[in-house]
């Protein structure tokens, strides 16, 4: 996704916590407990292409940061989680498998570091 894409659901998602208007036509609803943002075309206007979508997903990575005491002592770990492992990843949280406090997630894609 393109960071234009990003700074405007950011934008989004702030105004609304401030209970300032939003002059998009993407408004915040409420689904399960969680806020989104649905958006129905680029930032240039076109319609999203399932495709492209799709392709796009397979080339992010997250790097999961998780916060861990060793000793009474914080330490910060950075996994590098393929996208499509990345609620495999999560669950493992859940299911106590893994421990800690997730700190942040960050998308990156390799290629585009190369």
């Amino acid at each position: 996704m393109s960071d234009e894409i990003n700074k405007k659901v950011i934008n989004i998602f702030s105004k609304h916590i401030k209970n300032k208007p939003v002059n998009t036509p993407e408004k915040v609803k409420t689904f399960a407990g969680f806020s989104y943002v649905r958006m129905d075309k680029d930032v240039n206007g076109y319609p999203f292409k399932e495709e492209n979508l799709l392709d796009y997903a397979k080339e992010c990575h997250y790097i999961v940061k998780v916060m861990r005491l060793k000793n009474g002592t914080p330490s910060l770990y950075s996994y590098n989680v393929p996208s499509e492992k990345l609620l495999d990843f999560l669950l493992m949280f859940r299911n106590n498998e893994l421990n800690g406090s997730i700190i942040e997630i960050d998308k990156f894609l390799p290629k585009s570091i190369i």
